[in-house]
């Protein structure tokens, strides 16, 4: 298994992982209008494959912190692996590789909206706890569910603030886990 950032033309590939990962097309049209919104720009797109075919995509888009903040930010969003590669720790290398490259970028936080007994696994933590909230409320029963982790120690506690998304990200919908 290898991992490498997507390119243009892996774009079937990246749809098909999502399609074939979450059993709809909601996640892959999702994934391809954040890859096409500006407002979400820069993203990490990355996909795992073994041999030539692809079992895992990972993407990563901008956001921002409001009030303003000098600080640079990504929400990891969505993490898919096929269903016959689930559970082998496909998804954990894609994360480990994603904030990796993100560190190397300059970026200082990652957010994600997901299961809270997988991501902290990853170095993610409650986000609301220290003053991060998400776009849209999320239930106090899915709190924990809104996490972030820092590429930079120290700057968790020395910012706060309401996450500001990608347009296309900016439905509610989308923020019920």
């Amino acid at each position: 298994m290898y991992i490498r950032e997507a390119i243009e033309t892996d774009l079937d590939n990246v749809l098909k992982v999502e399609r074939l990962a979450f059993g709809e097309d909601a996640e892959a049209n999702l994934v391809r209008d954040l890859l096409e919104d500006p407002t979400g720009n820069p993203t990490l797109s990355l996909l795992a494959f073994e041999g030539e075919q692809a079992i895992g995509h990972i993407l990563f888009s901008r956001i921002c912190l409001a009030p303003e903040s000098t600080f640079t930010a990504s929400l990891l969003a969505p993490l898919a692996v096929v269903p016959d590669y689930q559970g082998k720790g496909i998804g954990g290398k894609l994360i480990v590789e994603g904030l990796r490259i993100l560190a190397g970028r300059g970026i200082d936080l990652v957010f994600v909206l997901g299961h809270p007994g997988y991501y902290p696994r990853h170095g993610f933590n409650p986000a609301g706890r220290v003053g991060l909230q998400a776009p849209y409320p999320i239930p106090e029963k899915d709190a924990d569910a809104w996490m972030v982790q820092e590429l930079v120690p120290g700057i968790i506690g020395s910012v706060s603030g309401q996450v500001v998304c990608a347009e296309s990200l900016r439905k509610p919908e989308y923020w019920r886990e």
